[in-house]
């Protein structure tokens, strides 16, 4: 194998010489900030004639392949005579350095020797003087060690790492071969473009290109996933990039990358890929516990880890949840750890956005060189915006110290004091404020971050000490956590933050709100070569790019809706859904509901706001269509009248209830020449009687399905499997808007038959909210537009977006709601909405 090979030292040292097993990894919020305080402190007291952070770089030739090895050293200290030379490497520690035995940390020796040899190459010299420098971040003790080698001690050192690397090495440089082979050869693996998909395709690949941002805004059905994922495959080929990285909020739009892969594979794609799981989901054990003593898969992972990451590689292209829960069995290695390992080493990535834009859980060790040949497609992107604010923000309630007072009382005693510190600082802040309520303040005051890092310094040693358990031990991990998560975002605090605080009764909640996460989210984006944020309601584009850190350079594109204007039919329905007048419309909406699946039974979803106004209607929709001669089920079985009696006072409305009610039609039949009412003007005036002579229309089956908070997964994949094409009966699906139904869900063709937007989906009116509203006031912008109106509309268009998914699917959409004919929310509609019919007016199509 022939090649040239580019490693950083610490990389070299670490795939070389780690062992043992996972480490708990506690380390304070402020310790990597305070850790180059620390570094910078000690590089303070060198002489005029040393130097900090030295360049430094050779060339290994090793079975045929050139190794580039560079890094910087932290210092270089030249003797006053001009004799002896020492490499200096600057280690920060939590602890007391004076406890850091001399060899207990070979990773960092072997990372000194590199540079000493580095140097002495260069150089001529014959020996160098390594020094390794402890420091502790808070006191700045230090504690020094110091050794001397010969050039061929150094050299013999060096060497073996590289030869440990190599296997590794060959391998990736035999990928990347065959890799941008197949690439080249690579079809698009459709048999055509879709209409508005070779556009988006190549904005996509001209971003990459550039090195720009682009926002698209691309509608459903123009193939989002590959139309990303194909040029950016293609920029691998052509040398532009080297990595891809594709960011999704949501199971199923991973999988639809997964799927995306796979097919370009099947065509020939030389690839690997690798997709994340969550640590809880992925972890072997019922409860995750990474401590060794706790879980086998976790002790002596780094001794394992490195085959484990070869015989993967070598042997899979698609890397996804079973494939590594595979060889994480077979290598016996924590399976999350493990993906972390194989991602740094694959081609593509498929993951959450925390990995890149959460600061408590980004990919750490991805090198600055690597960013700049790495692209970020972000699916889904609109979801972007509040999952910002929700990594940026922050809060501690006072509760959790005082248990921990109380717990540590007589067994930690420098715990005890410190979890007291904070809960008596806690006791002062609720007498100040006086009564109880909410409040806003513009500050994190001084002393609460001083106060937590010295909890969290305790915590720490506590944690750290073996044989610990118990519900005390996990209760003071909860709270470490918390505090790690406060005192981070505190440091970002400015002028867009606020704290909220809350005190109820003898309780104090305490919430750094991030009000505008654009600019955190630019700076943990910073360093990719480009972006591409795509979504099918990333509209209107000024906001999103506001919010998402794009520039006056960056690029934007608006793809077409696909599919023919007959294929939709979308009617407005102007009843108030406003929460004064819901209880006077929601007969109407029920009623109308029960008009629509008449005129055209089928498959159907309704979406609402929230989860009390969904209920409601769905009681008395079941209620309504039940009626008095009717025979009811529930989950399939026999269960008459009282059945469904008590499922229409709203009680029986529940998690996966799938109600089946056996009805006649009661309603009458929709009069196509009746230009003079609504559907709700229809419903409204009690024309629900029980006519005899209505007509043959025989009897239909109605199951009625409603969403519920945390649905396990299982039980959505049977909600969304009950949606089936050749099904008799009709099925009325009740959903939450913002919810799980409601993006990346995918019913085609008669599956889906229409879909019922109740409301403009504004969030809930509440101080964040509020708070966010004033915030862009204050600042020049629409407050309302971007705190309620924006959000509230994307649910809108994500719910309605879900009908219509191929050139052959024909569907109802109904926008309950007066405020669809106003022009700040009719001018946010997509233009394939636009041509909209009010039932009263039949016969004029609104432009």
């Amino acid at each position: 194998m022939s090649g040239e090979v580019r490693i950083s030292v610490r990389t070299l040292v670490e795939y070389a010489y780690r062992s043992g097993s996972i480490e708990s990894g506690f380390r304070t919020a402020t310790a990597l900030t305070e850790g180059t305080k620390a570094h910078q402190k000690v590089q303070k007291t060198y002489g005029d004639s040393d130097r900090k952070e030295v360049f430094l770089q050779t060339e290994i030739l090793l079975d045929g392949m050139v190794f580039v090895l560079e890094g910087r050293c932290d210092g270089l200290l030249f003797e006053d005579d001009g004799g002896e030379v020492t490499i200096d490497e600057i280690k920060s520690s939590t602890g007391d350095p004076r406890l850091v035995e001399e060899n207990r940390h070979p990773v960092h020796w072997a990372q000194a020797v590199c540079y000493a040899y580095m140097y002495a190459r260069q150089n001529g010299r014959d020996r160098m003087k390594v020094q390794l420098t402890y420091v502790q971040v808070g006191t700045e003790e230090q504690q020094r060690y110091v050794r001397e080698y010969s050039y061929n001690e150094m050299e013999t050192a060096v060497l073996e790492a590289v030869r440990l690397y190599a296997p590794y090495a060959a391998m990736q440089l035999q990928n990347r071969r065959e890799r941008d082979a197949s690439i080249r050869e690579l079809p698009f693996p459709y048999p055509a473009y879709r209409e508005g998909q070779r556009q988006f395709a190549g904005s996509v690949y001209k971003t990459i290109k550039d090195g720009h941002k682009l926002f698209a805004n691309a509608p459903t059905g123009t193939g989002k996933t590959i139309s990303t994922l194909f040029p950016s495959v293609k920029a691998v080929g052509e040398g532009l990039l080297q990595r891809i990285f594709y960011l999704t909020a949501k199971t199923l739009t991973r999988t639809a990358a997964e799927e995306a892969f796979s097919l370009m594979i099947e065509r020939g794609l030389h690839m690997r890929t690798v997709t994340l799981t969550a640590k809880d989901k992925i972890c072997f054990r019922e409860e995750v516990d990474c401590r060794k003593e706790m879980c086998e898969f976790a002790d002596g992972y780094y001794d394992r880890v490195n085959g484990a990451v070869l015989d993967m590689l070598s042997h899979e292209k698609l890397m996804n949840r079973s494939v590594i829960e595979k060889y994480a069995r077979k290598h016996k290695v924590c399976p999350f750890e493990f993906s972390l390992d194989a991602a740094y080493a694959a081609d593509a990535v498929i993951c959450d956005y925390n990995y890149i834009f959460d600061p408590k859980v980004y990919l750490k060790r991805l090198p600055e060189e690597v960013k700049k040949q790495t692209t970020l497609l972000i699916d889904e992107a609109h979801n972007l915006v509040d999952r910002g604010r929700e990594m940026f923000s922050a809060e501690l309630t006072k509760a959790p110290f005082l248990q921990l007072k109380r717990d540590f009382k007589g067994r930690n005693s420098a715990v005890e004091a410190a979890a007291k510190a904070v809960n008596d600082y806690f006791i002062a802040f609720r007498k100040e404020q006086g009564s109880g309520g909410s409040f806003v303040l513009r500050e994190v005051a001084e002393e609460l971050p001083v106060l937590l890092e010295a909890f969290a310094q305790q915590a720490e040693r506590e944690l750290s000490a073996p044989g610990q358990g118990g519900e005390a031990q996990e209760l003071l991990l909860d709270t470490y956590f918390a505090v790690q998560s406060f005192l981070r975002t505190a440091k970002y605090y400015d002028e867009r933050y606020v704290t909220l605080a809350e005190v109820q009764r003898s309780d104090v909640r305490l919430k750094l709100l991030c009000l505008d996460p654009s600019a955190l989210l630019a700076q943990m984006g910073k360093g990719y070569r480009a972006h591409v944020f795509f979504s099918a309601t990333l509209a209107p584009f000024s906001y999103y790019m506001d919010m998402l850190g794009g520039g006056e350079d960056d690029y934007t594109v608006a793809i077409p809706w696909p599919f023919r204007q007959e294929q939709l039919d979308v009617w407005i329905e102007p009843l108030s859904t406003r929460y004064k007048d819901r209880d006077k419309t929601k007969l109407p909406i029920s009623r109308l509901l029960g008009k629509l699946v008449r005129e055209k039974p089928g498959n159907y979803l309704v979406f609402f706001p929230s989860y009390e106004y969904m209920r409601e209607v769905a009681a008395l929709f079941l209620e309504q269509e039940r009626g008095p001669q009717s025979g009811a089920a529930v989950n399939g079985e026999a269960g008459g009248t009282e059945a469904a009696s008590e499922t229409a006072s709203g009680d029986g409305i529940g998690l996966f209830e799938a109600v089946e009610v056996l009805l006649q039609d009661r309603l009458p039949a929709l009069d196509e020449s009746d230009g003079g009412s609504t559907l709700a003007e229809e419903a409204s005036s009690g024309g629900s009687g029980d006519e005899a002579g209505s007509g043959d229309r025989g009897s239909r089956i109605l199951r009625i399905l409603v969403q519920q908070p945390s649905m396990p997964e299982e039980e959505r994949e049977s909600f969304l499997a009950s949606f089936r094409a050749d099904s008799s009966r009709t099925l009325i699906g009740f959903a939450v808007m913002g919810g799980i139904f409601s993006e990346g869900i995918d019913l085609r063709g008669d599956r889906l038959t229409g879909v019922v937007v109740v409301g403009v989906g504004l969030p809930q009116v509440g101080p964040e909210r509020n708070m966010i509203k004033e915030h862009f006031d204050r600042d020049g912008r629409s407050g309302f537009d971007y705190a309620y109106v924006f959000p509230g509309m994307n649910k809108v268009m994500q719910a309605g977006g879900r009908l219509i998914r191929t050139e052959n699917d024909y569907g109802t959409l109904v926008l309950i709601d007066d405020r669809f004919l106003q022009r700040r929310y009719q001018s946010l509609l997509p233009p394939e909405w636009r041509h909209f019919t009010i039932p009263r007016q039949k016969n004029e199509r609104t432009q």
